[in-house]
């Protein structure tokens, strides 16, 4: 199982670095962020998460399949954006509602190195918008109001007892 690092770390808040090399121990590492993900309760988990930055997420969204997600560029977005609440394994306890587009067109390779493009809508395009913010050091309290932000981040580092760093 690998530890998800929280809002703090500066892993989190650096662009990942693309994958080049694809071989077993990206399967295996895939496996392994699955294994954690699902142990946390979570639907998305992306390298900076893991301590590790490269550019490369997992997804199981309610009703769909686990995918693996590298090198991802979301290609398209619709104009329709929605609120919906979000949570993230490495801002544990902080829950937003955040506005997103509805759906969207992604760009990706797969363990072995297979691209692919997939349409995706709803929560599978949020889940995927929200890890892709991972990627590029954007967490989804970025996306919300200055002043909310202040004060679920002042509730979360009172419950967590972690020194209050501005982000």
């Amino acid at each position: 199982m690998l530890d998800i690092v929280t809002i703090g770390e500066d892993v989190l808040r650096e662009k990942a670095e693309p994958i080049t090399k694809f071989g077993s121990e990206l399967k295996v590492l895939a496996d392994a962020m699955f294994e954690s993900m699902e142990t946390d309760n979570g639907i998305g988990l992306a390298c900076p998460q893991i301590a590790v930055s490269k550019r490369m997420f997992i997804t199981h969204a309610q009703g769909d399949e686990p995918r693996v997600f590298i090198n991802p560029e979301i290609i398209e977005t619709s104009q329709e954006l929605i609120d919906f609440e979000e949570g993230c394994l490495s801002v544990p306890g902080v829950f937003s509602e955040v506005r997103r587009p509805q759906s969207i067109t992604v760009q990706a390779q797969d363990v072995t190195g297979k691209a692919f493009v997939l349409k995706a809508e709803g929560l599978l395009a949020r889940v995927i918008q929200h890890e892709n913010d991972h990627l590029n050091g954007v967490l989804f309290i970025d996306r919300i109001s200055e002043e909310r932000r202040e004060r679920l981040m002042k509730t979360y580092h009172k419950k967590s007892k972690k020194k209050y760093k501005r982000v």
